[in-house]
């Protein structure tokens, strides 16, 4: 017995010591490790931009297909809806791209291109206004001074110029390898779609094998409800953005606003931010709206704008959503503002379908801890 207790002993810290020297060679190492890492998945990124690709079209195709699969006089149509249902929606995503590309694009591009090219007459305007104003005005603070300063040191055209562009162009194309890569992605999403049962069952076998009945029974459920929150927020939300930007494009248009199409894009990529989105895209389409076509075009702007996101908050976006989230403005705001400060606008963006997963998560511990407490109360 005394014997088994030193060959543990040793065992222990003979398992300790190897642990700090495989820790002490990935950090000495960790530069060789991270180059590794970044070009496995540049490798991988075909496959990575093919399922991202496929999450995204999930929801579509999955209704086609319920909708294909109700024609039943057509017996062809039934058998092969989910292989119509992904054609169908490819169509539909390639002739959406062929015209934000054709009649959308140019016109954004002109618009950012002219705005750049006249960015220091507005600033001169804002200045002369702002000189114009009493002297206690809350303009002429020193805060607002010192910005309208730094802002006019701004070489915007070493920033945003046709060279640029076309070097940003080039560096999104890059992300996905060329061409080639990029219709590898789209035939990954494709296989994805029309195999996802397949690659579910195949899911279950591995955590059935691995885990427990009970343990497996909780994967699936929470699986399926994280899955449900965000393709619900993700799909509802970009659907949402396309609604409000086109109505906000053809509001501003009506009024005679420049750049009315480049704000109403902008609006609707806001929008997508809870909250602090729709505000911090009025107040940049109103600043714009006042250089370029005066106080009174500006006032007429925030106006409808303000009017197609409260009708936006409280008719469409509820329409399109629902309650699948449920979680407090309050818990949204707070999530929007932690995600935002680590992760920027992509944390601001996905913060809200976390908390919301975190949240049932919680729940449903803070109910079954309850519950135990009531057995143990009964026993």
């Amino acid at each position: 017995m005394k014997e088994r207790r030193v060959w543990t002993k040793w065992f222990y810290w003979f398992t300790f010591a190897v642990a700090i020297i495989i820790i002490y060679k990935t950090l000495d190492n960790f530069t060789e490790i991270k180059n590794g890492i970044g070009n496995f998945l540049h490798i991988i990124m075909p496959f990575i931009l093919g399922i991202i690709m496929s999450y995204v079209l999930y929801i579509p195709v999955r209704n086609f297909e319920k909708l294909l699969k109700k024609i039943k006089k057509i017996k062809f149509i039934q058998k092969k809806a989910r292989v119509l249902s992904v054609i169908i929606v490819y169509l539909l995503a390639l002739i959406i791209l062929t015209l934000v590309i054709n009649y959308i694009l140019p016109i954004i591009c002109t618009s950012v291109i002219d705005f750049v090219n006249h960015f220091q007459d507005y600033y001169n305007i804002i200045s002369e206004k702002i000189t114009n104003l009493p002297d206690d005005s809350i303009l002429k603070s020193e805060i607002i001074t010192n910005t309208l300063t730094q802002i006019g040191k701004i070489n915007i055209t070493e920033y945003v110029n046709i060279e640029k562009l076309t070097q940003y162009a080039q560096g999104a194309l890059s992300i996905a390898n060329g061409i080639f890569n990029f219709f590898v992605s789209i035939i990954v999403s494709a296989y994805i779609l029309l195999e996802r049962g397949e690659i579910l069952k195949f899911l279950r076998k591995i955590t059935n094998a691995i885990f427990e009945e009970n343990t497996c029974k909780n994967i699936s459920k929470y699986f399926h409800r994280t899955n449900e929150i965000f393709l619900k927020f993700i799909a509802s939300q970009l659907l949402d953005a396309i609604v409000v930007g086109v109505l906000a494009s053809i509001a501003m248009s009506f009024l005679g606003v420049k750049y009315a199409v480049l704000l109403g894009v902008m609006i609707g990529l806001f929008n997508m931010i809870p909250y602090f989105g729709a505000i911090v895209a009025v107040i940049i389409s109103a600043l714009i709206t006042f250089i370029t076509g005066g106080f009174s075009q500006a006032i007429w702007m925030i106006v409808i704008v303000t009017i197609l996101q409260q009708i936006d908050a409280n008719i469409i976006n509820p329409k399109i959503v629902g309650d699948s989230l449920k979680i407090s403005p309050l818990l949204v705001i707070f999530a929007v503002t932690v995600g935002g400060a680590y992760f920027n606008i992509l944390g601001m963006f996905l913060a809200v379908p976390i908390v919301a997963v975190l949240k049932v998560l919680i729940g449903d511990f803070i109910e079954f801890k309850n519950s135990q407490k009531h057995i143990a109360i009964k026993n």
